[in-house]
């Protein structure tokens, strides 16, 4: 285990330590949510596009997506754990950068802004698929990119970003199939 931590906070200086100036006001600005309206609004269009007066259902879905994931991040793994987000590591307090100062929580595993996407991404890579196979390309670029903010700003380790990310997936496939089930139950086409 002191091994994977040793790596773990390896991986993380390395990567946080890939910064410039223009990059610091980047990555500020792709790990605000409100960044990403375009690509909302895009989803929703291919959304609509796709199921029509059916749209509410994945709108509900993915509001589901998020609780779960967000929940489960935010108030079960992160209290249970209590790992301290690399910010608040006196250990590195002279070798990271912070462009945006500290992060709000004490405690950072897993990242609730990796489980949030990633778990959005795979609920609606599904979704799309049908007609938008790639759409999962804009999707998990966006998961990735928000997730990997995270890291630079100091505010998550790479473990954190992963775990995060493999909840996330895991909530939105569970979710995914749940839609699928219902839908087949009620023998409703998912167009």
């Amino acid at each position: 285990m002191n091994t994977l931590s040793t790596i773990d906070s390896d991986l993380f200086l390395f990567f946080n330590g890939l910064h410039v100036d223009w990059m610091d006001r980047l990555m500020v600005i792709i790990t605000e949510m409100w960044a990403w309206m375009p690509v909302y609004l895009l989803l929703i269009y291919w959304t609509i596009k796709q199921y029509g007066k059916r749209s509410w259902l994945v709108f509900l879905a993915v509001c589901i997506v998020v609780l779960f994931s967000d929940q489960l991040s935010s108030h079960v793994c992160k209290p249970l754990v209590q790992r301290l987000r690399p910010c608040y590591n006196d250990d590195f307090t002279e070798l990271i950068h912070l462009p945006n100062g500290l992060a709000g929580g004490k405690y950072g595993f897993v990242s609730s802004h990796a489980a949030n996407t990633f778990s959005i991404a795979t609920f609606l890579t599904a979704a799309l698929k049908r007609y938008r196979p790639w759409a999962a390309i804009v999707l998990f670029l966006w998961a990735l990119l928000s997730s990997y903010s995270r890291i630079y700003l100091g505010y998550h380790y790479p473990g954190d970003i992963l775990c995060g990310a493999v909840l996330g997936a895991l909530v939105g496939m569970v979710v995914w199939k749940a839609f699928q089930w219902t839908f087949q139950k009620r023998s409703l086409p998912l167009k």
